[in-house]
């Protein structure tokens, strides 16, 4: 057998097979959630996107639904031949909001590889919270 080409073979397995062992991080779509003064804010890191093709905002009822398409492709040129490899998805992340908040509130920016979504909060009205007795039975 050719040790060149079981080189060559090992190193292209080897990629793929780091990726599933080590877990392909950049696989989920990883959010960072905070409040800030009545408003709820989702960031994203997802850099390398058409953010008016590539991604979906959606609210409905308490749910915030973030979706993002990614694709990515390489090409490797050398005097040993050519290789090409691109990786694709669909990446979604759902926020529980909570409550229910109007859709024409809600607010996205996406600069510097990062989208932000704002949602301004629903007011707490601790009027209508009461406390509930319990009964020994």
């Amino acid at each position: 057998m050719n040790n060149n080409i079981l080189r060559r073979t090992g190193s292209d397995i080897t990629e793929p097979l780091r990726r599933f062992f080590e877990g392909d991080l950049d696989t989920w779509l990883r959010t960072e959630e905070y409040r800030d003064e009545g408003t709820l804010v989702v960031k994203a890191e997802v850099p390398g996107i058409d953010p008016e093709k590539d991604v979906d905002i959606t609210l409905t009822g308490d749910q915030l639904r973030i979706t993002v398409r990614h694709e990515e492709k390489s090409e490797h040129k050398g005097k040993d031949g050519y290789r090409s490899e691109f990786r694709y998805g669909t990446f979604s992340r759902s926020i529980t909001l909570p409550g229910p908040s109007d859709q024409n509130d809600v607010k996205a920016t996406y600069r510097d590889g990062v989208l932000e979504v704002r949602v301004p909060l629903p007011d707490q009205d601790t009027s209508e919270r009461r406390r509930i007795p319990i009964t020994r039975g």
